[in-house]
C-alpha cells in the first residue's frame, strides 16, 4: 500500500508566462495529472495502490508467481484498523526527524483505518507546512494488527540570496521589496512565478512594455539545502505616448480633454518634418496656417498650440512614460469631464493602443458625447428647519445652468468634505445627524432636467460616549479637554473637525492618524463618537552649531519635554526618563563658545493653568556671558579673560488666555520681562554707542501679544494661518523726570533704566495647491508671510536704546554669537548687512562698523512653494522653493517699503523627533550680483538646527 502527494516544482530555469496564463508541470509522472504550483493552497493527491501482497524485505524473489494472487490486505470492501508500532523517516536531509514526524500529527501507538483518512490528513498537515516537494507513506511491515509506516519526503529548498541583472542600483533596491522575495522561505515553482509578474509589473509601470524576464536558480554553496536566484532582465526601450487622439468629440477640444489625463501626457517634439497624423478612427483633420489666421486663431491659446503642435510640443514638466494603470484612470477622468459640461450620456466606445514608426505608442479613442443637458426646477421635499430659499441659496444652482451631477452631488454633501458650505453640512453642524438628502429626477424635458431633493432630517443627536484610544503615553484629560464633542451636547460636524484640529496641534500624535468614529444609535437619538489617536516622539534633543567669523564655533546642547508632567516628579514610578503625559513642556539650554561667549536657558510652560481653560502660563530665566577680546594672537586669534565682558540676566513671566470674539483662535498673551545687562569695559563696538563700555543696564518691559492661529498642525501646516502681534513697553521713566537735561547726560546715565516702545506683526498664510495625492493626500503648500517690525520712543528728547533693535541678514545662527539684547532677523542669500542701501552688501560675515547700532524697522516678505517628501511622524520632511524680499531701516526718514533686498533659491527641511528641525537653504541674493562676478559670489549656503530662524 503506498499513500503519497506529490507536488512538482522545477529548478530549471523557465521564461516567465503571460500574465493570466499557468505553466504545465513538466516534472510530475504521467501517472499523475498536471496542477499548477501554487504556495498558498495544496491539495494532495492521495494514490493507494491496486491490491498486492505486503511482503518482507526480499521475500519476493522466492515467491511463487505461478499461483493464483494472494488477497491484498488493503481492501476498499474490507478497512481494518492498524496501530502504528514504528514511524520511520527517509528523505530528509536537514530537518528534524522527530518534527517532521510530529507535523504530520501521527504517533506510535495511534489506531488507523486502512483504507481511510488517517493518512490523507496527516499528508495534509505536511504540505501546509510549504516544506516539501513529495509527500508519501510507504509500509514497511505488518505484523498482525501492527503496522510500520515509512514517512519519505523530498525537501524544499529554501531562498538564500537573489539578484536583479539588467536593472540599476536603484531599480535594484526597490524590487528587493516589492518582488515579495524574502531570504530563508521556501522556493517554490509559485515563488518564481510570482516574483517574475512583480518584476514585470514594477517595469510596466515605468514604462518598459516589452520586458524580458529569466530566472536561474543554483545552489548556494555557503548554506544547507540553500539556492540561489537570479533574473535576468531585459527592459527593452522605455515606451512613451506619442499622440493621444480623439473621435466623436465635435463638441470638445481636444485640447481641454488631454488637460484631464493627468497620468498620460505625450511626449515633448521639436522637428520641421512631422510625421502625419494617424488615428485607426479617421485622420486628425490639421489646421492650416490660412484657417488659424482667418478664425483668428492668434487670439485663441488652444488654437496656436493646435497649429504649432505637429512642430513644437513643450512637457517639461510631465513625463510621457505610459502607465496602463494611470490611463485607465484618465479614461474615467474624460468621462468625468464631459459629464461636468452637460454631457451625462456621453460613452467611451473604443480605445486603441498601437505603435508607431518611431517606436513608441499612439492612444486613439473613440467617444460618442451624446445630448448636451440643463438643469431644469429644482424643487424640496421634506425640509422644516430651513426653508426653500434659504436650501436654493446654499445649493447655488439655478434653472438653466449647465447640467453637472459631480457640482449637484457636492453642493448636496453626498461626497463629504472637509470645507463644508454645502447642505448636508448645514444639517450636521446643527446635530442632525440621522439626515438623508436624495435628489429624484423627476422629469427629462428635452435637453432639461428637473430634481426634486426629498430630505429626511431626523432628529437631533445628542452625544452620548465618547472614548479616547491609542493614548499610551498622553493621560486622557490632555486629549479630552481639546475636544468640543463633550456628551450631553448636540452633534455638530464643524465641532468634529475642529477637535481633530486641536488634537493634532498638541504635536503628540500622528495628524494623519487622527480620527473620530461617530456611531450613531438610531434607537435613542444618540451618538457615540470614539476618538482614535497614535501616539509619536515629542521630546527633542538640540545639537546646533554656528559659526561666528574668528570667534569660531557656537555650540547648544538643549533638551525639550513637550509632554511633561510637573505633578509627578515626586512619583518613583514615573520617571521613565522624566515624568510625562500632562502636556506640560520643559526646557533646558546650554550654548556656548569657550571663554567668548556662554548661555544658559529655562523654561518651564503649563498650557492649562488651573485645569479648566486654556490659560498658558510661563516661566523661564536666562543668563549669558559674552567677552572682550583684550589681546590677540600673532595669527589675529582673539584672546579673552573676566577684565572685559556683558553679562545678560533676564526672568519673564507670562499668562495668556484663549478668546472667543471674534473667534475662538483668538489668543491674548501679558508678559513682564525683566533683563539686566552689566558691562566691565565692554567695547562699544557691539553696541554702536561710544561712552557706553561700564555700568548696569536694566530692561523692564511688558508685552501684549494678539495671536490668532487657524493652522490644521505644526509641523507641515497645508490650510489655515497664524498672525501674531505685540507690543513691548517700557515704564515712560521720562514722564516722571520732565526736567533732565538727556543730552548732557552720560551714556550710562541716560540708559540705567532704558525706555522704548516696540512692535512686531508676523503674518503667514497656507493655502493647498491642487489636489491631494496617494494615501497620505500629498499636495503642493504655498505658504506668504510678512514679518515686519519697528521700534521707537516716547519722547523725542530721550536718546533710542542701542538694546532690542534688529540685526537683518545671515542665516539666524551665526550672528546669535552677538546676543546683546536684539531681535535676529534672517534673509537667505545674504550675509547681515548693515545699512538700508540694497547696492551695499557684505560678502563675508564680520564686526558691524563703527557707528552701527541696529535697524529701527524692518519689512520681510516671503513666498514659499513646499511638498512634502515624506509626513511620516519619525521623519517628517519637506522641499521648497523660495522668493524672498527684506530690508532693515535706521529710521522713518530712510524708510521705503519698496527698498527691498531680493533673493530667490531652494531648501529642505527634516523633523526628526529627538532632534527638533534640520534643514538647508541654498539662496542666490539678486542684489549682490555684480557685473562680471560669477554668480557664485551672489549665493549663500544656510544650514539649520533646532529651530527655524525668524
Amino acid at each position: 500500500m503506498q499513500a503519497r502527494a506529490q507536488q512538482a516544482d522545477t529548478t530549471a530555469p523557465a521564461a516567465a508566462p503571460a500574465p493570466g496564463t499557468t505553466t504545465p508541470d513538466t516534472t510530475r509522472p504521467s501517472a499523475y495529472p498536471a496542477t499548477p504550483d501554487t504556495s498558498s493552497a495544496v491539495t494532495p493527491s492521495l494514490l493507494l495502490s491496486p491490491p498486492s501482497p505486503v511482503l518482507p524485505a526480499g521475500a519476493a524473489a522466492a515467491a511463487d508467481t505461478t499461483g493464483p494472487a494472494a488477497p491484498s490486505p488493503f481492501s476498499l470492501d474490507n478497512p481494518k484498523a492498524y496501530t502504528i508500532a514504528g514511524i520511520t523517516l527517509t528523505g530528509a536531509k536537514y530537518l528534524d526527524e522527530s518534527l517532521v514526524v510530529a507535523a504530520s500529527g501521527l504517533t506510535i501507538g495511534q489506531k488507523i483505518t486502512l483504507p481511510g483518512d488517517a493518512l490523507g490528513d496527516a499528508i495534509r498537515k505536511l504540505w501546509d507546512q510549504k516544506l516539501f516537494s513529495d509527500v508519501a507513506f510507504l509500509v514497511d511491515k505488518i505484523d498482525g494488527d501492527k503496522i510500520y509506516l515509512d514517512l519519505h519526503v523530498a525537501e524544499r529548498p529554501r531562498l538564500a540570496n537573489f539578484y536583479f541583472r539588467g536593472a540599476s542600483k536603484s531599480q535594484a533596491d526597490e524590487l528587493k521589496e516589492k518582488s515579495g522575495l524574502i531570504a530563508g522561505r521556501v522556493v517554490t515553482g509559485s515563488t518564481r512565478r510570482d516574483a517574475i509578474y512583480k518584476i514585470r509589473k514594477y517595469f510596466t509601470e515605468k514604462g518598459y512594455r516589452d520586458v524580458d524576464i529569466n530566472v536561474t536558480e543554483r545552489p548556494n554553496t555557503t548554506q544547507l539545502n540553500s539556492v540561489d536566484l537570479v533574473f535576468d532582465i531585459r527592459r527593452g526601450s522605455k515606451i512613451k505616448v506619442n499622440d493621444i487622439n480623439f473621435a466623436g468629440n465635435g463638441n470638445m477640444d481636444p485640447y481641454r480633454l488631454k488637460k484631464k489625463m493627468k497620468g498620460t501626457h505625450e511626449m515633448t517634439r521639436f522637428t520641421l518634418h512631422p510625421i502625419p497624423a494617424t488615428s485607426v478612427y479617421g485622420r486628425p483633420a490639421p489646421l492650416s496656417f490660412s484657417e488659424y489666421l482667418k478664425q483668428g486663431g492668434f487670439l485663441s491659446f488652444s488654437s496656436t498650440k493646435r497649429l504649432l503642435d505637429p512642430y513644437v510640443r513643450l512637457k517639461l514638466f510631465s513625463s510621457s512614460k505610459f502607465n496602463e494603470k494611470k490611463y485607465e484612470e484618465d479614461r474615467d477622468k474624460v468621462i468625468s469631464y464631459y459629464n461636468s459640461k452637460g454631457y451625462r450620456d456621453v460613452t467611451l466606445d473604443k480605445d486603441t493602443l498601437y505603435t508607431v514608426e518611431n517606436g513608441n505608442l499612439n492612444v486613439d479613442i473613440k467617444l460618442t458625447e451624446g445630448r448636451k443637458y440643463y438643469f431644469g426646477n429644482i424643487t424640496w421635499k421634506g425640509n422644516t428647519v430651513y426653508p426653500d430659499s434659504v436650501l436654493n441659496q446654499v445649493i447655488g444652482i439655478h434653472r438653466g445652468d449647465i447640467y453637472n451631477l459631480e457640482l449637484m452631488q457636492k453642493r448636496l454633501g453626498t461626497v463629504p468634505s472637509q470645507e463644508g458650505g454645502d447642505v448636508s453640512s448645514l444639517y450636521l453642524d446643527y446635530g442632525y445627524l440621522f439626515f438623508r438628502i436624495t435628489p429624484v429626477e423627476t422629469a427629462i424635458r428635452g435637453d432639461t432636467i428637473d430634481y426634486e431633493m426629498r430630505i429626511i432630517e431626523g432628529p437631533q443627536a445628542d452625544i452620548k460616549r465618547v472614548t479616547i484610544t491609542g493614548n499610551d503615553k498622553t493621560n486622557e484629560h490632555v486629549v479630552r479637554r481639546e475636544l468640543r464633542t463633550v456628551p450631553g451636547e448636540k452633534f455638530s460636524r464643524q465641532e468634529i473637525i475642529r477637535s481633530t484640529r486641536e488634537i493634532s496641534q498638541l504635536g503628540f500624535f500622528n495628524p494623519e492618524k487622527v480620527q473620530p468614529q461617530p456611531q450613531p444609535n438610531a434607537e435613542d437619538g444618540t451618538v457615540d463618537i470614539g476618538w482614535t489617536v497614535e501616539e509619536k516622539p515629542s521630546d527633542q534633543l538640540q545639537l546646533s552649531a554656528g559659526w561666528g567669523g574668528y570667534y569660531g564655533i557656537t555650540g547648544t546642547v538643549g533638551i525639550t519635554f513637550n509632554n511633561f508632567s510637573l505633578r509627578n516628579i515626586f512619583t518613583k514610578n514615573a520617571w521613565r526618563p522624566l515624568p510625562s503625559g500632562d502636556g506640560q513642556k520643559l526646557s533646558l539650554q546650554i550654548q556656548s563658545n569657550g571663554k567668548y561667549y556662554s548661555s544658559y536657558n529655562f523654561s518651564f510652560t503649563e498650557p492649562w493653568l488651573g485645569g479648566k481653560k486654556r490659560n498658558p502660563f510661563t516661566v523661564s530665566f536666562f543668563k549669558t556671558r559674552m567677552a572682550n577680546a583684550t589681546s590677540y594672537t600673532g595669527y589675529g586669534i582673539p584672546l579673552f579673560d573676566n577684565s572685559s565682558y556683558m553679562k545678560t540676566m533676564g526672568i519673564s513671566v507670562a499668562l495668556g488666555k484663549q478668546l472667543h470674539w471674534p473667534d475662538d483662535f483668538f489668543s491674548l498673551q501679558y508678559q513682564i520681562n525683566y533683563q539686566r545687562f552689566k558691562l566691565k569695559d565692554f567695547s562699544d563696538a557691539y553696541l554702536g554707542l561710544p561712552g557706553l563700555t561700564d555700568g548696569i543696564v536694566n530692561n523692564l518691559n511688558l508685552r501684549i501679544t494678539l495671536d490668532r492661529n487657524s493652522t490644521d498642525q505644526p509641523q507641515f501646516p497645508r490650510s489655515g494661518s497664524h498672525i501674531s502681534l505685540f507690543g513691548q513697553f517700557t515704564p515712560p521713566y521720562s514722564a516722571f523726570n520732565p526736567d533732565k537735561d538727556y543730552a548732557h547726560m552720560t551714556a550710562q546715565e541716560n540708559f540705567k533704566f532704558i525706555e522704548y516702545q516696540k512692535y512686531r506683526l508676523t503674518a503667514e498664510w497656507y493655502v493647498p495647491v491642487g489636489k491631494p495625492q496617494g494615501k497620505d493626500n500629498r499636495t503642493f503648500v504655498l505658504k506668504a508671510a510678512i514679518k515686519m517690525g519697528f521700534l521707537g520712543k516716547y519722547n523725542n528728547k530721550v536718546p533710542l536704546s542701542p538694546f532690542e533693535r534688529f540685526d537683518v541678514g545671515g542665516d539666524g545662527m551665526s550672528n546669535m554669537t552677538y546676543y546683546y539684547g536684539k531681535d535676529i532677523i534672517s534673509q537667505r542669500g545674504y550675509e547681515e548687512y548693515y545699512t538700508s542701501d540694497p547696492r551695499v552688501n557684505p560678502t563675508s560675515a564680520g564686526s558691524p562698523p563703527p557707528g552701527y547700532q541696529g535697524f529701527t524697522i524692518f519689512n520681510k516678505y516671503t513666498l514659499e512653494l513646499r511638498y512634502p517628501v515624506s509626513l511620516n511622524p519619525s521623519s517628517t520632511i519637506y522641499a521648497l522653493t523660495f522668493f524672498e524680499a527684506g530690508n532693515g531701516y535706521e529710521g522713518f526718514k530712510e524708510y521705503n517699503p519698496f527698498r527691498l533686498r531680493r533673493a530667490a533659491g531652494i531648501g529642505m527641511r527634516f523633523f526628526l523627533p529627538m532632534f527638533g528641525l534640520l534643514g538647508f537653504d541654498y539662496g542666490v541674493g539678486f542684489d549682490r550680483l555684480q557685473q562680471g562676478a560669477g554668480l557664485k559670489d551672489a549665493t549663500k549656503f544656510n544650514f539649520m538646527l533646532g529651530f527655524e530662524p525668524d
